[in-house]
C-alpha cells in the first residue's frame, strides 16, 4: 500500500516522433532459399538468395567439422534451394543439412492477432490446425 501521494493536475510532456517509413517499406521474409555457401576455419556461412548471412559453427556438424577443407567444399545445393548435400562418392561427408534446421523458430501470426512461434518440423501440423479453424 502506498500512503503520502497526493493528486495533482500536473501534466505529462509526451515526446512524439514522426514516423519515417511505413511497415509497408520494411522486408519480412517468409522464404530461406540457399545461395552460396562459403567456410571458414571455424564456420559454415551460408547465405540466402534475400540477402541474409546465417554462420554456422562447424562445431555443430561432426561430419564437417571432421572433414578437409578440399572435401567441405565438395557440395551441391539441393534443387529446390534448401538442402546442402555432399555424395560421398565424390567426397568423404556424406551428409544433408537442410537450412530451415538453423532458422530458429518460425513466427506466424494469425488472423486473430496471436504470434505463435513455431519450429519447422511444426509448419505443417500449424497450416493444418489453421484450415480445421476456417471450417
Amino acid at each position: 500500500m502506498v500512503t503520502g501521494t497526493k493528486p495533482t493536475n500536473e501534466k505529462l510532456k509526451v515526446k512524439r516522433y514522426k514516423i519515417r517509413h511505413s511497415i509497408e517499406e520494411y522486408t519480412f521474409p517468409k522464404e530461406a532459399y540457399v545461395h552460396a555457401v562459403v567456410f571458414d576455419e571455424k564456420y559454415m556461412h551460408v547465405e540466402l538468395t534475400d540477402e541474409r548471412v546465417i554462420s554456422i559453427p562447424l562445431m555443430w556438424i561432426p561430419t564437417l567439422y571432421n572433414a578437409s577443407d578440399k572435401d567441405r567444399k565438395k557440395f551441391e545445393i539441393s534443387q529446390n534451394r534448401k538442402m546442402i548435400i555432399w555424395d560421398p562418392e565424390k567426397c568423404g561427408i556424406n551428409d544433408e543439412i537442410n537450412i530451415l534446421d538453423y532458422l530458429g523458430p518460425i513466427r506466424t501470426g494469425d488472423e486473430s492477432g496471436s504470434v505463435t512461434y513455431a519450429f519447422p518440423e511444426t509448419r505443417k501440423q500449424l497450416a493444418e490446425s489453421k484450415s480445421k479453424k476456417k471450417k
